[in-house]
């Protein structure tokens, strides 16, 4: 088979928006976060940034066509940071009283007086602020029920285990849908906030019977709900996954050229974005250390960031610091054109921030080889004799060195076809040999997140089996 909180304690609290099923207005949360910052100033403070945030869902879970869970989640939280020179202090409350916000800023007032200098802190340079941005449209509020959600998702379990005899049983199904806002400002001038939400549903049917069983899961995930997979395809898709395990077997070891389905990939990627993030540099804690300038990939391969995507899982008009996002060529033609920094690590590198504090935005990996036709099937085709890996487990990767070692899964390919499923297997390489061993990136493109990347073809790596 292919697998294919200046405001009083009265202050009302908004009730009047029930579609979007928030408790606090934007205005209210504006208020909030001045009346923070002008206590922090009237304390003494050099500079101060705040933000106040709330978040609700709903989360229900099924199994074997019985309810099993329903959760309603809400939570609130006003942040502050604040300066004294260049110390740096943080406090946090889910308190939005006036008595609750100032002990919260005295909080992170004595904290930063207690707190050594570091000529690197400190809020963004004007220069990088946003001062306008766009609206992404990433709020759409999904209006359903317990009982609603529950249906979805017993209709996406009941495909699963209808799908054949031989799916015996699940670990459930799940629908959720996430919804959350915020407000942030600081003294430099920053001031915004928006919405955004986040829905999904999810399966995870079994299949064979005793010593012969294999799990699987597949899920759907989108800001709006009205873009999700069905529940039945999602279902569906699942438990032919787990089909597809059934008679896994183990291989000798041996060393080969290994593909990674496209969820997969993004991990990968994933791995890249790690080794090039501020932290790591300046720490000097990674395998791609002074890599700006220099190639990490063939010359084949590139990789751009979009934070403004409309309705992007990775979209977002202006970083954690209120800095600036835009979109840019992080790799080009296989060498490095950016890194991933927020204010503190620019400093710390003596760079400018790129508007990265808090993680990348929208990342698609491509390659410049790369044809329209270039399915799995094709990808497999590419792939000859070797490795198809589906599932990975351990946190095996060490991003100082480089050296990665995984425990996998997945399907063992002749001559481009697959041959039998594989399991109790280990990946081993080096992130750096296997970065440039790019041989081919998929048009089975999968978003996972902030990262979009279809299937990526190694040239080769060890795979340990029996």
């Amino acid at each position: 088979m292919t697998l294919k909180t200046a405001v009083t304690a009265s202050r009302p609290q908004t009730t009047s928006q029930p579609a979007s099923g928030f408790s606090y207005h934007r205005d209210f949360f504006e208020d909030l976060v001045d009346t923070a910052l002008a206590h922090a100033k009237r304390i003494g403070a050099t500079d101060a940034a705040a933000e106040a945030s709330e978040g609700c869902g709903l989360s229900v879970s099924v199994r074997k066509g019985e309810l099993e869970n329903v959760e309603r989640n809400r939570d609130k939280s006003l942040g502050i940071t604040v300066y004294i020179g260049q110390k740096r202090g943080n406090a946090a409350t889910s308190d939005f009283s006036r008595a609750a916000i100032e002990q919260t800023v005295q909080a992170a007032y004595d904290i930063a007086r207690f707190t050594a200098e570091d000529k690197t802190s400190g809020l963004p340079a004007d220069r990088d602020i946003a001062r306008v941005y766009p609206d992404l449209d990433l709020f759409h509020p999904w209006d359903i029920n317990s009982q609603q959600a529950a249906q979805l998702a017993l209709q996406c379990e009941t495909a699963a285990l209808e799908t054949s005899r031989l799916i015996t049983n699940s670990e459930g199904a799940g629908v959720s849908a996430q919804q959350s806002h915020f407000f942030s400002a600081h003294t430099r001038g920053f001031r915004g906030g928006y919405a955004s939400s986040r829905h999904s549903i999810s399966v995870a049917p079994i299949a064979g019977k005793g010593s012969n069983m294999q799990r699987d899961a597949w899920y759907s995930s989108m800001r709006d709900a009205a873009e999700l997979a069905s529940p039945e395809a999602v279902g569906r898709y699942a438990a032919e996954r787990a089909l597809s395990r059934l008679k896994s077997r183990k291989i000798k070891t041996t060393e080969c050229p290994v593909l990674f389905e496209s969820p997969l990939a993004a991990g990968l990627l994933g791995g890249f974005v790690q080794a090039v993030s501020g932290g790591a540099l300046y720490r000097k804690s990674t395998f791609l250390l002074n890599s700006l300038g220099k190639a990490a990939f063939p010359g084949h391969i590139d990789i751009t960031e979009d934070p403004h995507l409309r309705k992007g899982k990775g979209s977002a008009p202006f970083d954690e610091e209120g800095v600036k996002t835009r979109a840019r060529n992080v790799v080009e033609a296989g060498i490095v054109r950016g890194y991933f920094l927020s204010t503190y690590s620019a400093r710390k590198l003596g760079m400018r921030t790129t508007g990265n504090a808090g993680g990348s935005h929208n990342l698609v990996m491509s390659s410049r080889q790369t044809k329209a036709g270039d399915d799995l099937d094709a990808m497999l085709r590419k792939l000859g004799t070797g490795l198809f890996v589906t599932e990975l487990m351990g946190q095996g990767v060490n991003y100082v060195t480089g050296d990665y070692s995984r425990g996998a899964s997945g399907f063992w390919v002749e001559k481009g076809q697959i041959a039998f499923p594989v399991e109790e297997i280990t990946i081993a390489g080096n992130l750096k040999d296997m970065l440039m061993g790019i041989q081919a990136v998929g048009a089975d493109v999968y978003n996972y997140g902030a990262k979009s990347v279809g299937s990526i073809l190694i040239n080769r790596m060890k795979v340990a089996g029996s």
